[in-house]
């Protein structure tokens, strides 16, 4: 009983600085909307300032001193941040807003290890609470009952700030109808800086608090992150209140779960989410809101099927793509093969956001499941390549069958959280179902069958594959299916008013989806003669999405040249400087703000190309106007 009793405490103390973190986050989304990644980068930047300032100031004073300077000078950067970038994309769709914020986050990372290097930085101890003290009989850290004495005064603090002062009612009436608010003449740009500092605060507050209890590292951002999105959804977004019970209900999971459920303790708490966002999709004590934002895949010109003269210059360029192992080498025709690989993946993500308007981000967990399910067939059941390359796609579309069941009956930011559980969840599984998936180790030895273990051989079944996969799926955009996804997409109570069945069409897009992914990550899976749970990450789901980007994510086909420019630029950062992230961060940032319709969407749209289509659309119908007299 007293170790249950101090394990509880222990879950407690965790949930103080979860909650910190996670009603920053809340209060944020609530107000602003914005889904924002980069808020584990500011709680590591304020457990990094405050390690810097705390072991430099001496006594009582300067350490909690210098954790409330630390979470100050913290909450400086992101109103700077909010004003200099965040401003220009509110009205943009989720899928923006979270690229932006994770390419902070990429930035963050390296510039951490600039300043602070890549080790492990342990903190000071609290002055006056470096002991412990019994709890029937067991050593409770002292720390630990400050943290949970902590925690509830915090709630009541941000209670009254809310409740009881003006700026409070500005800030809960924005959360209900910001458009109201505005329109009552209150200055919507200040409001959501102010909130945003808030919210950064908050989050630089809860890293700092963990200096005497953890090694501060650069990878507590991607740490904090995941939990923290996971306290905002079963709280409720929008909701303090919902965010503390939620952070309790979390660390109290994670504390016993690893003692209960050791072998799935990390798949308990994504579990729970998935549960409510399925049963209750707005949390605890959330509200339901309407989707007030056209989805990213929105287009604002018609799309049509590629003329004779595109699709001579697209098999030439498959001539040219073909005939590569004539003048490439073997790591040459390594690199095209995951350039190809990485086609399949982003033209799979592209067919279900641009084309279905379901925007995911979790799209990872059908490529990692399609990279699993080919290791294993190898493995396990002995099957040659041949066979194992359809045992992937076969385990892609199993798990979108399965989740996409799920999903679909959500939409907008519960829709593309959700996805994003599912992943946790597999990313999980893969993670500690060691006996069956090898845990971190990962599966070895999965090579190619004798006729494709050459560079040339695999790179052209690679492309063959691409060229396969990105045709069926042009296909079916122009297909009477395509037409009632694309209406879904644009529309979906018109749609569903002329009889298209939203669920079904949308769940046979994700499966199709699923299965594309599946095939890529088989290929992946032959490609480099190994699987990590790596395949099933977030990053991963994130390289999908800034491919997406990068080609265009309002064009049919774009995620093509997306995923060969992203994949290359990519690999070439990699071995030209330690600092890639850095600059994969920054070229990310850039391309949301200042080139959000990406390559192809860009070049489509320029003034030479829309006359070009004009004359061509024109000629088709017969209608070719005489030019205009000089």
């Amino acid at each position: 009983m007293a170790f249950i009793v101090v394990q509880f405490l222990t879950g407690l103390a965790n949930a103080a600085s979860l909650f910190l973190a996670a009603s920053g986050l809340s209060l944020i989304f609530g107000v602003t909307r914005i889904v924002n990644f980069a808020h584990g980068a500011f709680y590591m930047l304020g457990a990094y300032v405050a390690y810097s300032l705390t072991t430099r100031l001496d006594g009582a004073l300067g350490f909690w001193g210098g954790i409330v300077v630390a979470a100050g000078f913290v909450a400086l950067l992101g109103t700077l941040l909010e004003m200099t970038l965040l401003r220009r994309i509110y009205k943009a769709p989720e899928l923006f807003q979270l690229l932006a914020t994770f390419g902070v986050t990429l930035m963050v990372e390296d510039l951490v290890i600039l300043v602070w290097g890549p080790q492990d930085l342990l903190g000071p101890r609290a002055p006056g609470l470096a002991g412990a003290v019994e709890v029937m009989g067991l050593p409770v850290p002292t720390y630990d009952l400050l943290l949970i004495a902590l925690g509830p005064l915090v709630l009541a603090g941000l209670w009254l700030l809310m409740h009881r002062t003006r700026w409070g009612v500005l800030v809960r009436a924005a959360t209900e109808d910001r458009d109201m608010v505005a329109a009552l003449g209150v200055n919507q740009k200040w409001l959501f800086t102010a909130v945003f500092t808030l919210g950064v605060f908050l989050a630089a507050f809860g890293g700092g608090l963990q200096i005497p209890r953890t090694a501060v590292t650069h990878l507590m951002d991607l740490t904090i992150i995941v939990e923290v999105f996971v306290v905002v959804v079963i709280g409720g977004l929008g909701s303090i209140t919902g965010a503390f019970l939620a952070a309790v209900l979390i660390s109290e999971l994670n504390a016993f779960g690893i003692l209960v459920f050791p072998d799935i303790s990390l798949v308990l708490m994504f579990l729970v989410m998935a549960a409510v966002l399925i049963v209750r999709p707005w949390g605890f004590l959330g509200r339901p809101t309407k989707p007030d934002r056209r989805p990213a895949g929105a287009v604002s010109r018609p799309w049509k099927p590629l003329s004779p003269a595109l699709q001579a210059a697209g098999l030439a360029l498959l001539v040219v793509a073909a005939l590569m192992p004539l003048v490439l080498g073997t790591y040459g025709l390594g690199v095209g093969a995951q350039m190809l690989i990485a086609v399949i993946f982003a033209a799979s993500l592209q067919f279900m956001m641009s084309t279905g308007g379901l925007d995911s981000f979790g799209h990872a967990a059908y490529f990692g499941l399609g990279a699993y399910g080919a290791a294993l067939g190898v493995q396990w059941l002995g099957l040659p390549m041949e066979l194992a390359l359809i045992a992937g796609p076969l385990m892609g579309l199993a798990g979108a069958l399965v989740f996409g069941w799920f999903c679909v009956r959500l939409s907008g930011v519960y829709f593309a959280m959700l996805t994003l559980a599912f992943a946790q969840i597999a990313w999980s599984v893969a993670f500690q179902w060691v006996d069956v998936t090898g845990g971190d180790n990962g599966i070895l030895g999965v090579w190619p069958a004798d006729w494709a273990s050459g560079p040339e051989a695999f790179y052209w079944l690679a492309l063959v594959a691409a060229t396969v996969c990105v045709v069926v799926l042009r296909r079916l955009t122009f297909s009477p299916f395509g037409y009632r996804l694309r209406a879904l997409r644009d529309s979906p109570t018109r749609a569903e008013a002329i009889g298209i069945d939203r669920r079904g069409t949308q769940y046979a897009a994700f499966a199709i989806a699923g299965t594309a992914a599946g095939l890529a990550g088989a290929l992946f899976a032959f490609l480099k003669g190994s699987v990590f749970p790596d395949v099933l990450s977030i990053p991963f789901s994130i390289d999908a999405l800034v491919m997406v980007l990068l080609g265009g994510v309002a064009t049919v086909s774009g995620a093509v040249v997306g995923a060969l420019v992203y994949t290359l630029a990519s690999i070439w950062l990699v071995s030209q400087t330690d600092l890639s992230r850095l600059v994969l961060g920054g070229l990310i940032v850039f391309l949301v703000v200042a080139f959000p319709q990406g390559i192809v969407g860009t070049i489509a749209g320029m003034r030479p190309v829309e006359a070009w289509r004009a004359r061509r659309g024109a000629a088709t119908s017969g209608l070719v106007a005489a030019e205009p007299r000089p």
